[in-house]
């Protein structure tokens, strides 16, 4: 028998077990009037984790358009390709905040006949963009460097230069660390590579200023040699973000996460066994799936009470859980033990 349950996660009632004709009367009451497991309350849970998503893009969005609005004034200022480079990097990581809009955006949107599951994969289609912005900006970057060891350029205005190099440092790291945050908290993949990437374009930002020093006491190879090591940096980076992206496309779970709700499963009064548990990401939310093992004797009834109490305490137990499917399954070992001691009841009888 396959129960099906959506909800929110953490819940403010008492599911401390009980024992004994209390435990079935509370798990059969639960039945038959559930409390605060509508799918109301879980859509509220997705769609304001999906909110915190489209602010922390729009207040990303102000600070990277603010930090590259006075780097410009300084590229017209100085003439600096390198920071002019920067700029441009600045402007393409806010406009990475787009893809990753829609994408919360759409994941707003009710789940249909078609997209049965909704449509949270539209964030992991967001972090391959990003992945993909990741790896053009190490492309552009590198040519950049190459460009200028081949062809040097005087630099004017240095310290105007270093000045915007850290504020393109600063403005970054901010964005970054409050993308990797809001990212991390809800769940979401792509957020937390969009941030990975504004680091990216901190760490071009420094290179900015130390190829300024450089070029200051007469070093003009300083800045392009920096910017190559900048680009090596960079690759670190999209490895990292890449390999985020990749698992969630293909369905990875941390396996600590697995562990913790294989152990509440179990712990779960009325339940012999885990048969099976799956987990998954669709956007930021994780849903699972398992096979529960109890006693053959059971009722219908007394089998869904049991299947309810345990996604209680799985939701409880697991951060972003919003979703469970928990099919029960009769004790195949008391199942067995039943039928050889009927057969040889009928062997003794014949």
């Amino acid at each position: 028998m396959r129960q099906h349950h959506d909800h929110p996660g953490r819940h403010d009632h008492d599911h401390r077990p009980s024992s004994g004709r209390q435990a079935l009367r509370h798990r059969i009451g639960h039945l038959l009037t559930p409390h605060s497991h509508d799918a109301a309350d879980k859509v509220d849970r997705a769609m304001e984790s999906s909110k915190d998503g489209i602010r922390a893009l729009w207040i990303s969005l102000l600070v990277l358009g603010a930090t590259a609005a006075l780097q410009v004034l300084v590229v017209l200022l100085s003439g600096s390709v390198a920071l002019l480079g920067d700029t441009l990097h600045n402007v393409a990581d806010a406009l990475t905040a787009v893809p990753l809009w829609v994408a919360f955006v759409l994941g707003r949107r009710a789940a249909n006949r078609r997209y049965t599951y909704g449509y949270g994969r539209a964030e992991d289609l967001a972090g391959i963009v990003i992945v993909l912005t990741i790896a053009a900006s190490a492309v552009f970057a590198a040519y950049e460097a190459v460009d200028r060891l081949v062809h040097p350029a005087d630099v004017t205005h240095l310290a105007w230069v270093a000045a915007a190099g850290v504020i393109g440092f600063v403005g970054n790291e901010v964005v970054a660390r409050y993308r990797i945050t809001v990212g991390r908290r809800i769940g979401s993949a792509a957020l937390v590579a969009d941030g990975l990437h504004a680091r990216t374009d901190g760490f071009t930002s420094l290179a900015v200023l130390l190829g300024a020093g450089g070029v200051a006491v007469g070093w003009r190879w300083a800045d392009p040699v920096v910017g190559l090591l900048i680009t090596v940096a960079i690759l670190f980076v999209l490895k990292d973000a890449a390999r985020e992206v990749y698992r969630r496309l293909m369905d990875a779970v941390d396996p600590a996460l697995v562990a913790t709700a294989e152990q509440t499963l179990a712990e779960t009064p009325g339940v012999r066994g885990v048969a099976a548990l799956r987990m998954r990401w669709i956007g930021h939310r994780l849903h699972a799936e398992t096979d529960l093992l109890v006693a053959d004797a059971l009722t219908v009834v007394e089998a869904h009470a049991i299947a309810v109490e345990a996604e209680h305490r799985l939701l409880h137990a697991v951060p972003r859980l919003t979703g469970a499917t928990i099919h029960t399954d009769p004790d195949a070992a008391e199942t067995h033990a039943v039928v050889a001691h009927h057969r040889q009841s009928v062997s003794s009888h014949s």
